[in-house]
């Protein structure tokens, strides 16, 4: 266990009174009720204690690299690069609503007319805080972190300039993807992306993040997402993280279900030299479904930390978690997931599953996953499992001629198939496996 020694953790510097004060300048035009609940969150950021060895929920995670010395908080005036050079841009997905963001401002965007005629709204929180209030006081980051990094939600609400906004009116369906870029360039530069997406009742959107760097530099980038499906609304989620190697990550997620209500969300972890991903799923109906899902290809010294938390609230709900993780070199992943049945929520049926294909040797993959069961009628089962590639396979192919570095790819992508092939979308499963694949190549 490669966690780090009891001596007390450096303050984070960066992000002083000072600071918050000069990025709150910058927003002054905003509405006061959006500059009150960011002084509240710095408050409470301030006033929250840095994680400790001792924490449960930081159990097996490298914390003595927490500190942000070494970044600067990024002014929204920031010059930006010309839009169009922005790497990952709308995936060359025809039809597809965008939205791009470098190093926290909004540069660049477009919606259907016809979308915009059924009631769409695709814009930036900016905007809807002063267009959309109600909607954004009651889905914006409305539900309390659970999982452990707390203080780094709040300073995520605090420094948080700008972020994307969705929402689908009653009984609409949304047929092509949208997707949301999110860039941090220049060294020691620092993002704080955020995605809000809003699904009303007998709705259905597929909504796509990707994070990504500009460059090779060391950033650090605190993130978050908000999705909200109504009665009967059906939410596709799709991220792919590809930040610098020299990033340290956090991301929120945060999703509630109402009846009779399905969202997928799938996470592909590849980038950042230490990242961490804290995944909270609230089924609050009947019959409301959440599945959950997540590729990481972790290499070198990579460190990918996944903690969950699935609560069936209601009868007759449902979840399934499927992480997978592919570890080469000295890489290191740690999933903590946990779930939840309140002692009203009978018939509810859960699934957990942590499953960790060892490319070498040196990898560490360490799992904790766990029931807290209050009701009678219920099916739940949970495990985890760490395995090597089969050499009756690895020698089947090599001597077939395939490359020993092909033959490692070929089996990683096997071992991920089960999580791609719930990806409806074609394109965008297409673009998924284009990052595994580029992350793969030796």
């Amino acid at each position: 266990m490669s966690t780090t020694s009891s001596s007390p953790l450096p303050t984070i510097g960066c992000f002083t009174a000072e600071a918050f004060q000069a990025q709150l300048a910058e927003q002054s035009s905003l509405p006061a009720w959006w500059l009150e609940r960011k002084r509240a969150a710095y408050e409470r950021f301030a006033a929250l204690p840095l994680p400790k060895r001792t924490d449960e929920s930081w159990r097996f995670s490298t914390i003595g690299t927490l500190a942000l010395d070494g970044v600067v908080p990024t002014s929204s005036s920031r010059p930006a690069a010309d839009p169009s050079a922005l790497p990952g841009m709308d995936f060359g997905l025809p039809g597809a609503t965008t939205l791009r963001f470098l190093n926290n401002r909004f540069v660049a965007g477009s919606l259907a007319p016809e979308l915009a005629a059924q009631g769409v709204v695709v814009t930036t929180l900016t905007t809807a805080a002063a267009q959309h209030p109600e909607l954004l006081k009651r889905h914006f980051m409305a539900q309390p972190q659970k999982l452990g990094s707390e203080k780094f939600a709040s300073l995520h609400t605090a420094f948080l300039f700008d972020g994307a906004f969705v929402y689908v009116p009653r009984g609409v369906e949304v047929a092509a993807p949208i997707v949301i870029t999110h860039v941090a360039s220049g060294a020691g530069a620092t993002v704080f992306p955020h995605t809000l997406v809003i699904a009303e009742e007998n709705t259905r959107v597929t909504v796509a993040d990707y994070f990504v760097s500009a460059d090779a530099s060391a950033h650090f980038a605190c993130g978050a997402n908000d999705l909200y499906a109504g009665h009967g609304a059906q939410v596709t989620y799709l991220a792919a993280q590809a930040w610098s190697r020299e990033t340290l990550s956090f991301q929120f997620n945060s999703t509630v279900v109402r009846r009779d209500a399905r969202v997928q969300s799938l996470n592909l972890h590849l980038g950042a030299r230490q990242a961490r991903h804290e995944s909270l799923s609230q089924l609050k109906a009947p019959g409301a479904f959440s599945e959950m899902l997540a590729l990481t290809v972790a290499e070198g010294k990579q460190e990918f930390d996944q903690r969950t938390l699935q609560i069936h609230q209601a009868p007759n709900t449902k979840s399934d978690l499927l992480y997978k993780n592919a570890l080469k070199d000295h890489s290191r992943t740690i999933f903590s997931g946990l779930i939840i049945v309140d002692p009203d929520a009978q018939k509810t049926d859960a699934y957990q599953s942590n499953r960790n294909l060892m490319l070498s040797d040196d990898a560490e993959a360490n799992s904790l996953p766990g029931l807290e069961i209050q009701a009678n009628d219920v099916r739940c089962t949970h495990g985890a499992t760490s395995s090597r590639i089969d050499p009756e396979q690895e020698f089947y192919l090599e001597s077939r001629g395939i490359r020993p570095a092909d033959v490692q790819e070929l089996l990683t992508f096997g071992f991920f198939a089960e999580v791609l092939a719930k990806v409806e979308h074609a394109g965008l499963r297409g673009v998924l496996e284009a990052q595994i694949r580029a992350k793969l190549q030796p």
